[in-house]
């Protein structure tokens, strides 16, 4: 679909279907869901020519599109017209939606929601620096440089858990330079972690949530793989994997507290399927863009790109599914990204951190753009909805 924008027009911030669609949006198979008034539920659509069509009387979840033998042949089921995508954006993105209309969801539903962490030599060095600094934001400045010559930034040479990584272990430990993000990033092991709840991912043109007491953080621009309960790896989307940094810089344990919080895993717009023109080979070499604008004039653009990853995608995968760990429902898991921010702010020395009303785009040509609007976790709309609010609704459908 390509659309032409009358002179002068100015996008909405969620930027519209024109942001949100990949540039080959015709050839590739979109799968999301929205939440219908109608029926008081989620129900999983496809997306064909800027409108959106409900497939829930052949597939009534996500999960069950991802577990079908072939998931892109989704994209012969006809479904029932709901909206244009730029009025469910419109309506998503609205600080007064009309609860009578459809909005949209986070385009997965049972799949666990997973993430690997220190995938990138970037934000591996970032991640040392928070533990080395106790996740004082003013102190990671003067550590830095110097850890950054010490250890040196050509680790993305290394195959982790490789002999070569392993006498580079010795090496720093030796040198009491060893850190548990070390370990993970270039050790045998990834480091696969829960980022949310399963149903508790926001999607696109909503708010994206940050605890009030951080004052050290950042999104996470990520690309997420939708993961089949077989292990196969059936789609992808984008995910913020929004981050606390002064958390997580006090003590690793605090992870959960760092990672898990209302509204912070972003996860859309929507999904796309595997076939025979986009697959992991696509995958590995897309290029993820971030762009931050903050009400205070402050902007920041950044890249992450795939092909830089420490440890392959399908790599990860094993990691988190096999003989060792099943998920029946699928998994949706988050690779990681290069993206740790040490731009100054405000005062010099004092980095980068979220303030509330910044405006967090992420986008990559063949999976399009989710977009979300920083607020504090507190004040971001509840997460009320569960697994068990979805069975029941499912059943009075007559879908379970």
């Amino acid at each position: 679909m390509t659309r032409t924008e009358p002179p002068g027009h100015r996008p909405p911030w969620h930027g519209g279907a024109g942001f949100a669609l990949p540039v080959d949006a015709d050839d590739a198979v979109l799968v999301g869901r929205v939440w219908d008034p109608g029926v008081g539920g989620p129900s999983p659509v496809v997306v064909r020519d800027g409108h959106v069509y409900d497939v829930s009387d052949t597939f009534s979840t996500v999960r069950d599109i991802c577990e079908a033998p072939d998931p892109a042949d989704v994209r012969h089921v006809r479904g029932k017209p709901v909206a244009e995508l730029d009025e469910l954006l419109e309506n998503t993105g609205r600080d007064d939606r009309d609860a009578a209309r459809p909005h949209l969801l986070a385009p997965i539903d049972l799949q666990a929601i997973k993430a690997a962490g220190v995938t990138f030599v970037e934000s591996m060095l970032e991640r040392v620096i928070e533990e080395r600094v106790r996740g004082n934001p003013e102190a990671a400045h003067d550590v830095r440089q110097p850890l950054t010559d010490e250890i040196g930034t050509d680790l993305r040479s290394l195959r982790p858990g490789s002999p070569e990584a392993m006498r580079l272990k010795q090496a720093l430990v030796a040198e009491g330079m060893w850190s548990q993000y070390l370990e993970v990033g270039i050790g045998p092991d990834a480091e696969i972690f829960t980022k949310g709840q399963v149903l508790s991912a926001v999607g696109t043109a909503v708010p994206a949530g940050v605890l009030a007491e951080s004052q050290w953080n950042n999104s996470e621009p990520e690309v997420v793989l939708l993961v089949a309960s077989s292990g196969r790896v059936v789609g992808a989307t984008l995910g913020n994997d929004v981050n606390l940094r002064d958390v997580e810089g006090r003590s690793a344990l605090l992870l959960p507290m760092a990672k898990d919080n209302n509204a912070s895993c972003a996860i859309g717009p929507f999904v796309r399927l595997f076939d025979h023109g986009f697959g992991m080979d696509v995958v590995r070499e897309l290029s993820v863009r971030l762009e931050i604008d903050g009400d205070d004039g402050f902007t920041l653009a950044a890249v992450s790109d795939m092909a830089r990853i420490s440890r392959d995608p399908e790599q990860l995968v094993a990691q988190l599914i096999g003989a060792h760990h099943r998920y029946p429902d699928g998994a949706a898991l988050m690779l990681g990204t290069m993206f740790a921010p040490t731009v100054d702010r405000g005062e010099p020395g004092a980095g980068f951190t979220h303030r509330t009303g910044d405006v967090v785009r992420i986008r990559t040509d063949r999976l399009g753009g989710l977009v979300n609007r920083v607020q504090r976790a507190e004040d971001c709309e509840p997460w009320t909805f569960g697994i068990r609010a979805l069975l029941s609704n499912l059943a009075v459908r007559g879908l379970a």
